[in-house]
């Protein structure tokens, strides 16, 4: 892996804080930028807290804690993030004209031999690599949320990504302690998103024409089938606005109406119950988080 050594995460969001510490605890001199210098306080408090809870518990030693520390550092100027960056993973909002912009800004940026990857959890890289000037150095890398917890990553190789780049990615992840799967080819949602989306549509679908209340439905799924959370709360806990701009997205992709935000969904996310976020998206929840009984 001597060839990766500095990483950029732009977006610091409840994805790219978190992709940020797994890269500075994988060894990696790391930035984390976002244009909005309140979500990069925001994420420092966050990434304190759960690292501090990590020390306590014992998954971490206070010296790696500090000593990933002292290799991220967070900035507002995606110049400084970029400049001398060897590997990027864009993790902006999942609406595709953001992330081609953005990536036109890392072309132009970063080294001509950086790997720029984006994080996105259903938009196929085939979509921004035509942006920039090394469309072979472009894939898919996708965490799941919360990426501290999830042991997992997608890494699409889309026709144009080379060998060598999806290679490295998959390096890369190995590094960051994160067990990666590789597509070989491209499609909209990838594998996990799909099958969620399918548990989704499916459970909206229920509730929306009376079969069952959702709470009954979030029962049924995590006893019977296992699950850990059932599929509206597992909206509220990802926000059900990122739900709905991630399906919208997908909708356009395939052009299936079933792959449209439902009525219930855009409802509240007009009404701003966005999920635990907000304090109230399916369920209510409290100050930490939990649902009110």
């Amino acid at each position: 892996m001597s060839t990766i050594r500095n990483v950029a995460v732009v977006g610091a969001g409840s994805m790219g804080h978190q992709i940020a510490m797994l890269s500075a605890l994988g060894g990696y001199q790391t930035y984390l930028q976002d244009i909005n210098e309140a979500s990069l306080e925001k994420a420092k408090e966050t990434l304190e807290g759960i690292m501090t809870k990590w020390v306590t518990k014992g998954k971490i030693s206070e010296e790696d804690k500090d000593a990933a520390f002292s290799r991220l550092s967070f900035t507002p100027s995606l110049e400084e993030a970029g400049n001398q960056a060897d590997f990027v993973i864009e993790a902006v909002v999942e609406k595709l004209a953001v992330k081609r912009e953005v990536f036109a800004k890392l072309d132009e940026i970063t080294p001509s031999h950086a790997i720029l990857a984006t994080n996105s959890s259903t938009i196929v890289s085939s979509l921004i690599a035509d942006v920039t000037n090394r469309p072979e150095k472009i894939c898919n890398m996708h965490f799941f949320f919360p990426p501290l917890v999830m042991d997992c990553i997608e890494v699409v190789k889309g026709d144009h990504t080379s060998e060598e780049t999806a290679s490295i990615v998959m390096e890369v992840s190995e590094q960051m302690n994160r067990t990666a799967v590789q597509l070989n080819k491209e499609i909209s949602g990838f594998i996990a998103n799909r099958l969620l989306f399918a548990l989704q549509r499916e459970a909206i679908s229920l509730y929306e024409n009376g079969y069952a209340d959702f709470e009954d439905i979030d029962v049924i799924t995590k006893k019977a089938l296992g699950h850990p959370l059932g599929p509206f709360e597992l909206m509220d806990l990802s926000g059900i606005d990122v739900c709905c701009y991630v399906m919208q997205q997908h909708y356009e992709e395939t052009g299936n109406v079933e792959d449209k935000p439902s009525t219930t969904m855009l409802e509240k996310m007009e009404a701003g119950e966005l999920g635990r976020k907000t304090g109230k998206g399916f369920f209510q929840y409290d100050e930490s988080g939990k649902i009110h009984s």
